[in-house]
């Protein structure tokens, strides 16, 4: 007699679209909330004011002595690099200008970014994700410790507000840098250099600079958190987290970038 039971296949998942196209919306779903909960705990107490003046001297200062070198060498190197071009037109007086216009523009904002990516981005991913592959986290959870706000909010709100500090800490290195390299080939003195300087640039540019740098703090503090936060597999997780921290907040940096640089410009021609 013929026992065997029938084999009870178990049924297909269904997809709304696709599984790739569902996991994409499933993963702009994870970063909404976690952005969101983030603008729900910052606002609230208890706050962790020890792990946040930590993470400023983390940000901020640890971060001088690689952004006073890259921005005295950007001023010189751009100098250096336009000073042929207006050569030729008889334009050089307007170098100064030139170069205020460009750093604080554009350079001053966009290249501190890109080094705290970098440096930071990286760090804040590798951290996180190692304490989350190891189950600290959990552990804190336990321990009747808000992990999210201990870790996301003090580290976010580090990057926010230091980085428009060492943009402004940039340009001047670079604006020295490039005055060396004035002063050198034009003689030109301090007091004059600084009043071509100033000259050339208004206060939305600089507006524009202190709020494209705040955007790309946030960004910055967030993506490594974000990255960190949802790290799996051991330690391999936690080298994506990092490789992945850099890259995809050097992304949507020039993203900002060019959106931003739309808007402002926009309401310069108004």
């Amino acid at each position: 007699m013929d026992t065997d039971e029938p084999v009870i296949k178990p049924p297909k998942r269904r997809y709304l679209i696709s599984r790739k196209v569902d996991r994409v919306f499933l993963n702009l779903y994870d970063v909404y909330t976690f952005v969101l909960r983030f603008f729900k705990e910052v606002f609230f107490p208890p706050y962790e004011f020890k792990e946040i003046i930590k993470q400023f001297y983390e940000v901020g200062l640890r971060s001088l002595p690689l952004i006073s070198l890259t921005g005295f060498i950007i001023g010189i190197v751009f100098t250096n690099q336009s000073r042929p071009s207006l050569t030729e037109f008889g334009a050089t007086s307007w170098l100064p200008a030139l170069i205020s216009i460009a750093i604080v523009r554009a350079l001053g904002p966009l290249v501190t970014a890109i080094i705290a990516a970098g440096r930071v981005g990286s760090s804040i991913g590798a951290e996180i994700g190692s304490m989350k592959v190891t189950e600290q986290i959990d552990a804190m959870e336990v321990s009747a410790t808000n992990p999210y706000k201990f870790l996301v909010v003090s580290r976010v709100l580090a990057t926010t507000l230091m980085i428009p500090i060492l943009m402004m800490y940039t340009v001047f290195v670079a604006l020295m840098g490039a005055y060396v390299n004035v002063h050198q080939h034009e003689q030109t003195s301090f007091a004059t250099f600084m009043v071509d300087v100033f000259d050339a640039i208004t206060f939305l540019d600089i507006f524009a600079s202190v709020f494209k740098s705040f955007l790309f703090g946030f960004t910055i503090g967030m993506v490594g958190c974000y990255k960190g936060y949802n790290s799996s597999k051991g330690t391999e997780g936690v080298g994506k987290a990092a490789n992945s921290s850099v890259v995809t907040a050097m992304v949507l940096i020039f993203i900002e970038e060019l959106l931003t640089m739309q808007i402002i410009n926009a309401i310069r021609s108004m």
